[in-house]
């Protein structure tokens, strides 16, 4: 255990945590990761551990006032933020942190006073913990490589106390420093706080065995720790090799020269290399494939990942306002709140004299928030068959469709999305747009005829759902086929099987809650294909000659119903 990168991991972050940023555990929620955060609050940090919500305000982080205590009292009365205090920070659930709250923590962790350990069960491609943070952590534990043992020792209390106690005195080479920052431009690792975290971890590293020299083996262990999740593969970061330029062939020694040194034996490795090495060999590939593919994703959406979005991502209307304290983002309503106080100023005034020089007597009963409508942005996901023999008509009514319903779309923010099935698998030919050039860029050309892979096209369907959902988006789905399914999920014909998946796709749907609509444009209604709708709880509507216009029209009522 003691070998293990989670051990070196436990006892650096116990030795200093704020010097080394803290702690990153990418995993996914289970007996291990729970096991492991039992264990970190019985770990002999020199900080409290306070634990943050993914959700927390502003008001929790920093001092704020505490409305009520100071109407009661009658002074301003401050309550103490849980930044304000020194301590380790524990960050459940990182992947979902928003940029706001991000950017804060990393603003406290410049000021050296905290440390971080973020809990991260990023499970799909693209998410995971945001840049500014990843970037001031210095430790990095994969969960789903690691066998934890039974019982799970904690670095000993004694060990921590003496390297805490020598750490101070633990020196670095100049060479050494230049060594990992070579080690860094190898693995094309541009940012510069991750060669002194390296450097960080490295001397609690010699501190622990009691060193007051950092050696190349405790470098080793640290680029393992704070390096190898950074770097990319080896392939891409393998610098482009100096052009080979002609030398003068070698002159023949005169009589009076020396003899020439012997050609030099094979030598060691220099320790750049030897980090490098080491940083690349402690990670597997497809993990430093999913991080770097994570990182061009959110960098995508904004190098600051501002892009993110967020459940119920637009304000409406306001609502009557309701009791309540303004804290968590909530406003004070002072009108209400006002007209809340007004009738009971005579009685308050004779209930406490003390109070009656004050021009108006507020009690913590009569504050108000403002409330407002929380809306999102809605999608349409429109699934069109474009197989057999009708499919050039149906795919021309449906490109009218889509072009009508964008046309409309600016003034309620709707998206649309667009996918076509056909042959032996569905495509997603327009991800959710509002852009009229972009869909008509889009729509130009899309070929049809073949079979109807309609399970395929639910499957899509409900993958893009669930997408736009995570983006804080109200999905709709609009099927238009004549129900003919007839190729199975894995590309082979089979309508018995087709049906069957159809059916579990189209529950589900249902089970998603996701809003959905069938239009039937067979020339005589399906009723398989109604039996498919009421599977996926949508409506069915049979529109064997359906137009561009009157296709627009039932998609506009689906979505206002």
């Amino acid at each position: 255990m003691e070998d293990t990168p989670l051990w070196s991991a436990l006892c650096v972050l116990a030795v200093d945590p704020v010097s080394v940023g803290g702690l990153w555990l990418r995993g996914r929620a289970g007996p291990v990761r729970q096991r492991l955060t039992e264990a970190l609050a019985a770990l002999p940090l020199p900080l409290p551990l306070q634990k943050l919500s993914p959700n927390i305000g502003d008001d929790a982080l920093y001092a704020s006032l505490d409305t009520a205590s100071s109407l009661r009292a009658g002074r301003p009365v401050l309550r103490q933020g849980l930044l304000d205090k020194a301590s380790v920070l524990v960050l459940p659930m990182a992947e979902r942190c928003q940029p706001g709250l991000s950017a804060r923590i990393a603003q406290a962790m410049d000021h050296h006073r905290h440390a971080l350990i973020a809990l991260d069960e990023a499970a799909d491609d693209g998410e995971g913990l945001t840049p500014c943070l990843a970037d001031r952590l210095g430790l990095f534990v994969d969960l789903d490589q690691i066998r934890l043992p039974d019982p799970l020792l904690l670095p000993p209390v004694t060990q921590i106390e003496a390297a805490r106690q020598l750490l101070p005195s633990v020196k670095v080479a100049h060479q050494t420093v230049t060594d990992v920052v070579k080690a860094c431009a190898e693995l094309a690792i541009i940012s510069a706080r991750a060669p002194i975290l390296t450097l960080a971890v490295s001397r609690c590293l010699a501190a622990l065995a009691g060193r007051q020299v950092v050696e190349l083996a405790d470098l080793q262990r640290a680029a393992a720790l704070t390096l190898a999740h950074r770097g990319i593969a080896p392939a891409e970061s393998q610098p482009t090799p100096p052009p080979e330029t002609p030398q003068d062939p070698p002159q023949d020694p005169s009589p009076g020269d020396q003899p020439a040194d012997p050609p030099p034996g094979p030598s060691d490795p220099l320790p750049a290399e030897v980090i490098v090495e080491a940083a690349r060999a402690a990670l597997p590939q497809d993990l430093l494939e999913r991080l770097a593919q994570s990182r061009a994703q959110r960098a995508a959406r904004g190098a600051s990942g501002s892009g993110a979005a967020r459940i119920g991502n637009h304000r409406g209307r306001p609502i009557p306002s309701r009791k309540g304290r303004p804290q968590s983002g909530n406003r004070l309503d002072l009108i209400a709140t006002l007209r809340a106080a007004a009738p009971w100023q005579a009685i308050r005034r004779q209930a406490n004299p003390q109070r009656a020089a004050q021009a108006l007597l507020v009690d913590p009963g009569d504050l108000h928030i403002r409330r407002t409508k929380t809306l999102s942005d809605r999608v349409l996901i429109f699934a069109v068959d474009t197989s057999g023999s009708a499919a050039f008509s149906r795919l021309a009514e449906a490109k009218g469709a889509v072009e009508l319903l964008l046309a409309r779309a600016y003034s309620r923010r709707d998206h649309v999305a667009l996918l076509t099935f056909r042959g032996h698998q569905a495509e997603l030919v327009l991800p959710p747009t509002r852009s009229l050039v972009l869909t008509k860029n889009r729509l130009r050309s899309m070929p049809g005829g073949g079979a109807t892979p309609l399970a395929g096209a639910l499957k899509l369907a409900y993958v893009t759902a669930l997408r736009a959902k995570a983006r804080g988006m109200t999905p709709t789905i609009a099927i238009l086929t004549d129900g003919r399914g007839n190729i199975a999920l894995d590309g082979q014909p089979d309508r018995t099987l087709a049906e069957q998946q159809s059916v579990q796709l189209a529950r589900a749907i249902r089970a998603a809650g996701t809003a959905a609509l069938v239009i039937d444009v067979a020339q005589r209604p399906q009723p398989r294909l109604a039996e498919l709708s009421l599977c996926m709880g949508a409506q069915y509507i049979a529109l064997p000659r359906a137009s561009a216009g009157r296709l627009a029209q039932v998609l506009e009522a689906s979505l206002e119903s």
